[in-house]
Protein backbone atom coordinates (compact mmCIF):
# COMPACT_ATOMS: atom_id res chain seq x y z
CA UNK A 1 0.00 0.00 0.00
CA UNK A 2 1.34 3.41 -1.02
CA UNK A 3 0.44 6.50 1.01
CA UNK A 4 1.42 10.15 1.29
CA UNK A 5 0.53 12.23 4.34
CA UNK A 6 0.11 15.99 4.25
CA UNK A 7 -0.52 18.35 7.16
CA UNK A 8 -3.49 20.68 6.83
CA UNK A 9 -4.65 23.64 8.90
CA UNK A 10 -6.30 23.34 12.31
CA UNK A 11 -4.63 20.07 13.34
CA UNK A 12 -5.92 18.05 10.39
CA UNK A 13 -4.05 15.74 8.03
CA UNK A 14 -4.77 14.37 4.56
CA UNK A 15 -3.83 10.80 3.70
CA UNK A 16 -3.76 9.97 -0.03
CA UNK A 17 -3.09 6.37 -0.96
CA UNK A 18 -3.73 3.31 -3.07
CA UNK A 19 -4.26 -0.35 -2.24
CA UNK A 20 -2.75 -2.50 -5.02
CA UNK A 21 -5.23 -4.58 -6.99
CA UNK A 22 -3.80 -7.92 -5.77
CA UNK A 23 -4.29 -6.84 -2.14
CA UNK A 24 -7.69 -5.27 -2.86
CA UNK A 25 -9.05 -8.46 -4.44
CA UNK A 26 -8.35 -10.40 -1.24
CA UNK A 27 -11.38 -8.68 0.29
CA UNK A 28 -13.81 -10.23 -2.20
CA UNK A 29 -14.51 -13.35 -0.15
CA UNK A 30 -15.34 -11.38 3.01
CA UNK A 31 -17.41 -8.88 0.99
CA UNK A 32 -19.49 -11.70 -0.54
CA UNK A 33 -20.02 -13.16 2.92
CA UNK A 34 -21.33 -9.82 4.22
CA UNK A 35 -23.57 -9.25 1.20
CA UNK A 36 -24.84 -12.83 1.49
CA UNK A 37 -25.95 -12.19 5.08
CA UNK A 38 -28.50 -9.63 3.91
CA UNK A 39 -29.34 -11.03 0.45
CA UNK A 40 -32.57 -12.99 0.00
CA UNK A 41 -32.50 -15.45 -2.91
CA UNK A 42 -35.13 -17.98 -4.06
CA UNK A 43 -34.32 -21.50 -2.87
CA UNK A 44 -31.91 -20.38 -0.12
CA UNK A 45 -32.35 -19.35 3.47
CA UNK A 46 -31.18 -15.82 4.17
CA UNK A 47 -27.40 -15.81 4.61
CA UNK A 48 -27.00 -19.42 3.39
CA UNK A 49 -26.46 -18.94 -0.37
CA UNK A 50 -23.02 -20.05 -1.67
CA UNK A 51 -20.50 -17.31 -2.50
CA UNK A 52 -20.71 -18.06 -6.22
CA UNK A 53 -24.49 -17.62 -6.24
CA UNK A 54 -24.21 -14.40 -4.22
CA UNK A 55 -21.66 -13.03 -6.71
CA UNK A 56 -23.90 -13.86 -9.69
CA UNK A 57 -26.76 -11.94 -8.07
CA UNK A 58 -24.76 -8.90 -6.92
CA UNK A 59 -24.07 -5.91 -9.22
CA UNK A 60 -20.33 -5.51 -9.82
CA UNK A 61 -20.16 -1.99 -8.35
CA UNK A 62 -22.00 -3.05 -5.18
CA UNK A 63 -19.44 -5.81 -4.65
CA UNK A 64 -16.52 -3.44 -5.29
CA UNK A 65 -17.92 -0.89 -2.83
CA UNK A 66 -18.34 -3.57 -0.14
CA UNK A 67 -14.75 -4.68 -0.74
CA UNK A 68 -13.58 -1.05 -0.54
CA UNK A 69 -15.34 -0.50 2.81
CA UNK A 70 -13.66 -3.56 4.31
CA UNK A 71 -10.25 -2.69 2.83
CA UNK A 72 -10.31 0.92 4.00
CA UNK A 73 -11.61 0.07 7.46
CA UNK A 74 -8.72 -2.34 8.03
CA UNK A 75 -5.99 -0.33 6.31
CA UNK A 76 -6.93 3.00 7.90
CA UNK A 77 -6.03 1.55 11.31
CA UNK A 78 -2.76 0.17 9.88
CA UNK A 79 -1.85 3.59 8.47
CA UNK A 80 -2.41 5.23 11.85
CA UNK A 81 -0.34 2.62 13.68
CA UNK A 82 2.54 2.56 11.18
CA UNK A 83 2.81 6.36 11.05
CA UNK A 84 2.16 6.84 14.80
CA UNK A 85 -0.77 9.14 14.07
CA UNK A 86 -2.98 9.89 17.06
CA UNK A 87 -6.21 10.52 15.17
CA UNK A 88 -9.37 11.66 16.94
CA UNK A 89 -12.95 11.71 15.75
CA UNK A 90 -14.47 10.05 12.70
CA UNK A 91 -12.39 10.36 9.51
CA UNK A 92 -13.77 11.67 6.21
CA UNK A 93 -13.02 8.89 3.70
CA UNK A 94 -13.43 9.34 -0.07
CA UNK A 95 -12.79 6.77 -2.79
CA UNK A 96 -11.10 8.51 -5.72
CA UNK A 97 -10.76 5.48 -8.01
CA UNK A 98 -12.46 2.09 -7.99
CA UNK A 99 -12.89 -0.52 -10.69
CA UNK A 100 -12.51 -4.20 -11.47
CA UNK A 101 -8.88 -5.11 -12.03
CA UNK A 102 -7.49 -1.77 -10.81
CA UNK A 103 -5.96 -0.35 -7.63
CA UNK A 104 -8.28 1.16 -5.04
CA UNK A 105 -7.34 4.83 -4.63
CA UNK A 106 -8.56 6.90 -1.70
CA UNK A 107 -8.24 10.13 0.24
CA UNK A 108 -8.76 10.39 4.00
CA UNK A 109 -8.97 13.59 6.02
CA UNK A 110 -8.78 13.19 9.77
CA UNK A 111 -8.03 15.28 12.84
CA UNK A 112 -5.04 14.77 15.09
CA UNK A 113 -4.85 15.83 18.71
CA UNK A 114 -3.55 19.39 18.96
CA UNK A 115 -1.61 20.55 22.00
CA UNK A 116 -4.12 21.16 24.78
CA UNK A 117 -3.18 23.34 27.76
CA UNK A 118 -5.18 21.67 30.49
CA UNK A 119 -5.86 23.09 33.95
CA UNK A 120 -5.20 20.94 37.03
CA UNK A 121 -8.05 18.54 36.23
CA UNK A 122 -7.36 16.32 39.23
CA UNK A 123 -7.68 19.27 41.62
CA UNK A 124 -10.87 20.52 39.90
CA UNK A 125 -12.45 17.07 40.16
CA UNK A 126 -11.30 16.57 43.77
CA UNK A 127 -12.78 19.93 44.84
CA UNK A 128 -16.15 19.05 43.33
CA UNK A 129 -16.11 15.50 44.69
CA UNK A 130 -15.72 16.85 48.24
CA UNK A 131 -18.95 18.82 48.12
CA UNK A 132 -21.80 17.47 50.25
CA UNK A 133 -24.28 17.80 47.35
CA UNK A 134 -22.91 14.59 45.83
CA UNK A 135 -22.65 12.60 49.08
CA UNK A 136 -26.23 12.88 50.28
CA UNK A 137 -27.98 9.58 50.85
CA UNK A 138 -30.77 9.16 48.31
CA UNK A 139 -34.10 8.57 50.01
CA UNK A 140 -37.18 7.82 47.94
CA UNK A 141 -40.38 9.47 49.18
CA UNK A 142 -43.27 7.03 49.58
CA UNK A 143 -45.56 9.59 47.92
CA UNK A 144 -43.46 9.38 44.74
CA UNK A 145 -43.77 5.59 44.70
CA UNK A 146 -47.54 5.83 45.19
CA UNK A 147 -47.70 8.30 42.29
CA UNK A 148 -45.97 5.76 39.99
CA UNK A 149 -48.31 3.00 41.16
CA UNK A 150 -51.32 5.23 40.49
CA UNK A 151 -50.01 5.95 36.97
CA UNK A 152 -49.60 2.20 36.34
CA UNK A 153 -53.14 1.49 37.52
CA UNK A 154 -54.48 4.30 35.31
CA UNK A 155 -52.55 2.93 32.34
CA UNK A 156 -54.02 -0.55 32.81
CA UNK A 157 -57.53 0.93 33.10
CA UNK A 158 -57.10 2.84 29.84
CA UNK A 159 -55.70 -0.26 28.14
CA UNK A 160 -58.69 -2.29 29.32
CA UNK A 161 -61.09 0.29 27.91
CA UNK A 162 -59.19 0.30 24.62
CA UNK A 163 -59.37 -3.49 24.41
CA UNK A 164 -63.11 -3.41 25.02
CA UNK A 165 -63.54 -0.99 22.12
CA UNK A 166 -61.12 -2.68 19.73
CA UNK A 167 -61.15 -6.36 20.68
CA UNK A 168 -62.95 -7.81 17.66
CA UNK A 169 -60.35 -10.39 16.58
CA UNK A 170 -62.71 -13.39 16.70
CA UNK A 171 -65.73 -11.77 15.00
CA UNK A 172 -67.26 -12.99 11.76
CA UNK A 173 -67.35 -10.64 8.74
CA UNK A 174 -71.01 -9.85 9.48
CA UNK A 175 -70.21 -9.06 13.11
CA UNK A 176 -67.31 -6.86 12.03
CA UNK A 177 -69.64 -4.96 9.70
CA UNK A 178 -72.17 -4.42 12.46
CA UNK A 179 -69.47 -3.32 14.89
CA UNK A 180 -68.12 -0.88 12.31
CA UNK A 181 -71.63 0.49 11.71
CA UNK A 182 -72.21 0.87 15.45
CA UNK A 183 -68.88 2.64 15.80
CA UNK A 184 -69.83 5.04 13.00
CA UNK A 185 -73.13 5.79 14.77
CA UNK A 186 -71.19 6.38 17.98
CA UNK A 187 -68.89 8.82 16.22
CA UNK A 188 -71.95 10.76 15.01
CA UNK A 189 -73.58 10.75 18.45
CA UNK A 190 -71.92 13.08 21.01
CA UNK A 191 -73.77 11.47 23.89
CA UNK A 192 -72.83 7.93 22.92
CA UNK A 193 -69.19 8.79 22.24
CA UNK A 194 -68.61 10.49 25.59
CA UNK A 195 -67.47 7.17 27.06
CA UNK A 196 -64.51 7.03 24.68
CA UNK A 197 -63.19 10.38 25.97
CA UNK A 198 -64.33 10.18 29.58
CA UNK A 199 -61.60 10.49 32.19
CA UNK A 200 -61.62 7.19 34.08
CA UNK A 201 -62.14 7.84 37.82
CA UNK A 202 -59.65 6.31 40.24
CA UNK A 203 -62.28 4.02 41.79
CA UNK A 204 -62.46 2.22 38.40
CA UNK A 205 -58.70 1.55 38.26
CA UNK A 206 -57.64 -2.06 38.93
CA UNK A 207 -56.54 -2.77 42.49
CA UNK A 208 -52.83 -2.82 43.28
CA UNK A 209 -52.58 -6.45 44.33
CA UNK A 210 -50.53 -9.56 43.52
CA UNK A 211 -52.49 -10.30 40.32
CA UNK A 212 -51.93 -6.75 39.12
CA UNK A 213 -48.16 -7.05 39.81
CA UNK A 214 -47.91 -10.24 37.73
CA UNK A 215 -49.06 -8.33 34.63
CA UNK A 216 -45.78 -6.36 34.70
CA UNK A 217 -43.38 -9.28 34.53
CA UNK A 218 -41.83 -11.82 36.83
CA UNK A 219 -43.33 -10.45 40.06
CA UNK A 220 -45.08 -12.78 42.51
CA UNK A 221 -46.45 -10.09 44.80
CA UNK A 222 -47.43 -6.45 44.75
CA UNK A 223 -44.69 -5.79 47.31
CA UNK A 224 -42.06 -7.12 44.88
CA UNK A 225 -43.26 -4.72 42.18
CA UNK A 226 -43.26 -1.86 44.68
CA UNK A 227 -39.65 -2.64 45.68
CA UNK A 228 -38.64 -2.72 42.00
CA UNK A 229 -40.22 0.71 41.51
CA UNK A 230 -38.30 1.99 44.54
CA UNK A 231 -35.03 0.50 43.22
CA UNK A 232 -35.52 2.00 39.74
CA UNK A 233 -36.29 5.44 41.17
CA UNK A 234 -33.17 5.30 43.34
CA UNK A 235 -31.02 4.30 40.37
CA UNK A 236 -32.44 7.19 38.31
CA UNK A 237 -31.67 9.68 41.08
CA UNK A 238 -28.13 8.30 41.46
CA UNK A 239 -27.56 8.76 37.73
CA UNK A 240 -28.96 12.32 37.94
CA UNK A 241 -26.62 13.07 40.85
CA UNK A 242 -23.62 11.67 38.99
CA UNK A 243 -24.53 13.54 35.80
CA UNK A 244 -24.74 16.84 37.71
CA UNK A 245 -21.24 16.28 39.11
CA UNK A 246 -19.87 15.39 35.68
CA UNK A 247 -21.49 18.44 34.10
CA UNK A 248 -19.92 20.82 36.65
CA UNK A 249 -16.46 19.28 36.14
CA UNK A 250 -16.90 19.44 32.35
CA UNK A 251 -17.94 23.10 32.40
CA UNK A 252 -14.88 24.01 34.45
CA UNK A 253 -12.48 22.04 32.24
CA UNK A 254 -13.86 23.52 29.01
CA UNK A 255 -13.69 27.05 30.44
CA UNK A 256 -10.07 26.74 31.61
CA UNK A 257 -8.56 24.69 28.74
CA UNK A 258 -6.75 26.33 25.82
CA UNK A 259 -6.30 24.62 22.45
CA UNK A 260 -7.08 24.69 18.75
CA UNK A 261 -10.28 22.92 17.65
CA UNK A 262 -10.01 20.89 14.39
CA UNK A 263 -12.82 21.80 11.99
CA UNK A 264 -13.46 18.14 11.15
CA UNK A 265 -14.36 17.51 14.80
CA UNK A 266 -16.77 20.44 14.87
CA UNK A 267 -18.44 19.11 11.71
CA UNK A 268 -18.60 15.62 13.21
CA UNK A 269 -20.32 16.91 16.36
CA UNK A 270 -22.75 18.95 14.22
CA UNK A 271 -23.54 15.78 12.23
CA UNK A 272 -24.37 13.95 15.46
CA UNK A 273 -26.84 16.66 16.48
CA UNK A 274 -28.43 16.48 13.01
CA UNK A 275 -28.68 12.66 13.12
CA UNK A 276 -30.43 12.89 16.49
CA UNK A 277 -32.91 15.49 15.21
CA UNK A 278 -33.66 13.39 12.12
CA UNK A 279 -34.26 10.31 14.29
CA UNK A 280 -36.57 12.24 16.65
CA UNK A 281 -38.44 13.74 13.70
CA UNK A 282 -38.92 10.30 12.10
CA UNK A 283 -40.08 8.80 15.41
CA UNK A 284 -42.66 11.59 15.65
CA UNK A 285 -44.02 10.53 12.25
CA UNK A 286 -42.69 13.54 10.34
CA UNK A 287 -40.41 13.87 7.34
CA UNK A 288 -37.35 16.05 7.85
CA UNK A 289 -38.24 18.33 4.93
CA UNK A 290 -41.73 18.87 6.36
CA UNK A 291 -40.30 19.69 9.79
CA UNK A 292 -37.92 22.25 8.26
CA UNK A 293 -40.85 23.88 6.45
CA UNK A 294 -42.79 24.09 9.73
CA UNK A 295 -39.97 25.95 11.48
CA UNK A 296 -39.17 27.93 8.31
CA UNK A 297 -35.46 27.03 8.38
CA UNK A 298 -32.98 25.16 6.21
CA UNK A 299 -30.58 22.46 7.36
CA UNK A 300 -27.76 24.98 6.87
CA UNK A 301 -29.57 27.43 9.20
CA UNK A 302 -29.71 24.77 11.93
CA UNK A 303 -26.06 23.82 11.52
CA UNK A 304 -25.06 27.48 11.97
CA UNK A 305 -27.20 27.73 15.10
CA UNK A 306 -25.56 24.62 16.54
CA UNK A 307 -22.02 25.83 15.79
CA UNK A 308 -21.18 27.06 19.32
CA UNK A 309 -22.54 23.89 20.95
CA UNK A 310 -20.65 21.69 18.44
CA UNK A 311 -17.40 23.56 19.15
CA UNK A 312 -17.89 23.04 22.89
CA UNK A 313 -18.53 19.31 22.40
CA UNK A 314 -15.48 18.98 20.13
CA UNK A 315 -13.30 20.79 22.69
CA UNK A 316 -14.55 18.49 25.46
CA UNK A 317 -13.72 15.45 23.34
CA UNK A 318 -10.15 16.69 22.92
CA UNK A 319 -9.87 17.33 26.66
CA UNK A 320 -11.07 13.81 27.46
CA UNK A 321 -8.70 12.28 24.91
CA UNK A 322 -5.74 14.24 26.31
CA UNK A 323 -6.51 13.12 29.88
CA UNK A 324 -6.93 9.56 28.61
CA UNK A 325 -3.43 9.63 27.10
CA UNK A 326 -1.84 11.27 30.14
CA UNK A 327 -3.41 8.81 32.57
CA UNK A 328 -3.24 5.72 30.31
CA UNK A 329 -7.01 5.28 30.27
CA UNK A 330 -7.55 4.30 26.64
CA UNK A 331 -9.92 1.33 26.16
CA UNK A 332 -8.30 -1.93 25.14
CA UNK A 333 -8.73 -3.44 21.69
CA UNK A 334 -10.68 -6.33 23.24
CA UNK A 335 -13.13 -3.90 24.91
CA UNK A 336 -13.62 -2.00 21.65
CA UNK A 337 -14.10 -5.11 19.52
CA UNK A 338 -16.61 -6.61 21.98
CA UNK A 339 -18.88 -3.54 21.79
CA UNK A 340 -18.44 -3.08 18.02
CA UNK A 341 -19.48 -6.72 17.50
CA UNK A 342 -22.64 -6.15 19.58
CA UNK A 343 -23.58 -3.11 17.46
CA UNK A 344 -22.90 -4.73 14.08
CA UNK A 345 -24.78 -7.89 15.10
CA UNK A 346 -27.77 -5.86 16.27
CA UNK A 347 -27.70 -3.45 13.31
CA UNK A 348 -26.64 -5.37 10.20
CA UNK A 349 -26.40 -2.20 8.07
CA UNK A 350 -24.24 -0.33 10.60
CA UNK A 351 -21.10 1.29 9.20
CA UNK A 352 -18.22 -0.59 10.95
CA UNK A 353 -15.91 2.47 10.82
CA UNK A 354 -18.55 4.70 12.40
CA UNK A 355 -19.47 2.00 14.94
CA UNK A 356 -15.83 1.65 16.00
CA UNK A 357 -15.38 5.42 16.30
CA UNK A 358 -18.55 5.67 18.42
CA UNK A 359 -17.58 2.77 20.72
CA UNK A 360 -14.01 3.99 21.19
CA UNK A 361 -15.24 7.45 22.15
CA UNK A 362 -17.94 6.20 24.55
CA UNK A 363 -15.58 3.81 26.35
CA UNK A 364 -12.87 6.46 26.64
CA UNK A 365 -15.37 9.01 27.99
CA UNK A 366 -16.57 6.61 30.68
CA UNK A 367 -13.03 5.67 31.77
CA UNK A 368 -11.99 9.33 32.06
CA UNK A 369 -15.12 10.34 34.00
CA UNK A 370 -14.70 7.43 36.42
CA UNK A 371 -11.08 8.47 36.91
CA UNK A 372 -12.14 12.07 37.71
CA UNK A 373 -14.85 10.86 40.11
CA UNK A 374 -12.22 8.92 42.07
CA UNK A 375 -10.03 12.00 42.76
Amino acid sequence: MKTTIKKLEKSEIEIVGAIEVAEFEKYEEKALERIGERLELPGFRKGKAPAGVVKENTPEMELLEEMAELALMENYMKILEENKIDAIGRPQIAITKIGKGSDLEFKIVTAVLPEMKLPDYKKIAANENKKDDYKKEIIIDEKDIEKVILDLRKMRAEQARGNNHEGHENMTEEEHAKAHEAKSDEARSPDASKEAFREIPENEYPAFDDEFAKTFGNFKTAEELKEKIRSNMKTEKEIEQKDKLRLIIVEELVKLTEGEIPEILVESETDKIMYRLEADTTNAGLKMEDYLKQINKTEDDLRKEWRADAEKRAKLQMIIHTISLKENLKPTEAEIEADVTKITEMYKDADPVRARSYVEQMLENEKVFKFLEEQ
